[in-house]
């Protein structure tokens, strides 16, 4: 029925074993959903958006940009990439090379600096065997599953020693040889203070060691996990580092280019230019900053005060909804290309089904713009643009032997690798508020690909805040009533539950969950977020 039936795990064995998480085996679904956008739309003055021809719709794309970029590069900027391919990011990092366009980035503030990438970096596989495995990342039961599997897998077998640093018990906490629960925003500061000192230092000086990073919390600054990674690798100067990044291809995004260039800033910075209305024309390459940009108040302020915001995305997503342009894009099993893994390993994807309506993939929207606004990129097809890309990105250049990408793919690291400075980041110390905030990814969340797919859209848990069960009689609260979090950024108001795991002084709250937005308390200029909890009046 050229429908996409199933999704097997068995491409590339050394990452997974075949394994695949419920959610990656199930939300192929959304491919084949009545929602997919199919026609272009643009909008007009009353707000709503008609379908146009492609034609039609990349002329309004094109005028703005030449329009935007008479002025100044610095009033164009790019966010998103990361749910494409390699290929797709590369198309547009080159499109956005070509109009002198620095200001773009495939992460919305919820991953790590692309520096991390240049540490000396670890495999899967090279994890599972260390003799010492450090956790200073989120629960990967949660967020990465098929991880999880291989590092449980690997703790059982005790080919690995796991030393976890958490805020909260995670799934792989029951596996560790030690788990140490650090308030946010003090990891540094507590590994700094002797946190891993004693049989886990000397644990550390046994053999080889693995460092899982990535955001813990959503609600904690990038800064802050960095300062503790600089503290790990100063105890272990000889670790290889593996960042766990849950968003796509983000890794293979940066790599082929969409990264901030020449001292332009990241996701957040580019939204404070919108906000503050610097910013001409705003290219959306399937990102949805009003449901995933940590700090929702930015994002809502951004892609109102932007003169024209272009969502090129295969659903008709909050941003879309604002956006003056939308243009479909292919997704998975409708276009053929290659992606990177978390370790740096690049496999293939290949096209099995007709594109939803005249959706087009990424790449070929870049070309198309391009030629609109007087550019020629040198590629006019896709395997152009592949081969463009192997010869220009060192990283992708063993691409050129198809027969092991077809297999289970080839690792592209870095050839240089740096140390990491160590900083004075202190920690952040509590202001009146009572509770310290910690905003975590649940495997079922809003997530458009979830809700999208029938046999996951009910699976999200909803918005709650969840504290330790000493904490409710101090709130004057039972579990099940509704309480009123405040920040100095916002307030929202949900339901309260309770769970041993959760530190005293810290509440959880799952992020993008259907229902209230704990964004609204978040203010991604700050480190961490303090909350008062108090009694619905």
């Amino acid at each position: 029925r050229d429908e996409v039936v199933r999704v097997q795990g068995v491409d590339v064995d050394a990452v997974n074993w075949g394994w695949l998480c419920d959610r990656g085996r199930f939300n192929f679904e959304s491919v084949n959903s009545e929602d997919r956008l199919t026609h272009p739309l643009v909008r007009d003055v009353s707000g709503s958006h008609s379908a146009v021809s492609w034609s039609q719709a990349m002329d309004v794309v094109s005028r703005s940009l030449r329009t935007a970029l008479a002025g100044s590069s610095e009033s164009v900027a790019i966010i998103g990439g990361a749910r494409g391919t390699n290929e797709d990011a590369f198309a547009w990092a080159s499109l956005a090379d070509a109009l002198g366009v620095d200001q773009r980035d495939a992460q919305l503030a919820d991953g790590l600096p692309p520096e991390v990438f240049a540490l000396p970096q670890a495999t899967i596989d090279e994890v599972a065997a260390s003799t010492t495995t450090i956790l200073l990342a989120p629960d990967l039961k949660e967020e990465l599953p098929v991880l999880y599997l291989r590092l449980r897998h690997a703790a059982e077998h005790r080919t690995t020693r796991i030393v976890e640093l958490t805020s909260r018990e995670s799934g792989l906490t029951r596996n560790a040889w030690k788990s140490i629960q650090i308030e946010p925003g003090m990891f540094a500061s507590s590994i700094r203070g002797g946190a891993l000192s004693g049989d886990i230092a000397a644990q550390l000086a046994k053999g080889s060691v693995s460092i899982v990073v990535g955001r813990p919390n959503l609600a904690e600054s990038a800064d802050s996990v960095m300062s503790a990674l600089a503290e790990l690798m100063h105890l272990a100067p000889h670790a290889k580092v593996l960042p766990v990044l849950r968003r796509g291809n983000v890794r293979g995004a940066i790599t082929a280019g969409l990264t901030p260039r020449n001292g332009a800033g990241d996701t957040a910075e580019i939204l404070r230019r919108g906000a503050a209305g610097k910013l001409d024309v705003l290219v959306l390459l399937g990102a949805d900053p009003l449901s995933d940009f940590v700090d929702a108040d930015l994002a809502r302020r951004a892609l109102a005060s932007t003169k024209m915001v272009v969502s090129i995305d295969a659903f008709m997503s909050k941003s879309a909804q604002a956006a003056h342009v939308v243009l479909p894009a292919a997704v998975q099993g409708e276009k053929t290309g290659t992606t990177t893994n978390i370790e740096g390993r690049v496999s293939t994807v290949n096209q099995k089904v007709t594109t939803a309506g005249t959706s087009r993939p990424d790449w070929m929207i870049a070309l198309e713009l391009a030629g609109s606004c007087g550019k020629d990129l040198g590629m006019r097809s896709f395997a152009e643009v592949q081969q463009k890309m192997i010869d220009r990105v060192p990283e992708f250049a063993s691409l050129s032997d198809s027969k092991s990408v077809a297999g289970d793919g080839v690792l592209t690291v870095r050839a240089h690798e740096v140390a990491l400075a160590r900083t004075e980041f202190e920690g952040a110390q509590r202001n009146s508020y009572q509770f310290r905030l910690m905003a975590h990814r649940s495997l079922y969340d809003a997530a458009v690909s979830t809700v999208t797919s029938p046999s996951l859209r009910n699976l999200a848990a909803g918005s709650h805040v969840v504290v330790h069960p000493l904490e409710i009689s101090r709130i004057g609260v039972q579990a099940g009533d509704h309480v009123v979090l405040t920040s100095p950024h916002g307030s929202v108001t949900m339901p309260i539950a309770v769970d041993e795991r959760v530190m005293r002084g810290t509440a959880w709250v799952s992020f993008n969950q259907p229902g209230t937005d704990v964004r609204e308390l978040i203010d991604v200029d700050s480190d961490v977020v303090d909350v008062k909890i108090e009694r619905v009046s």
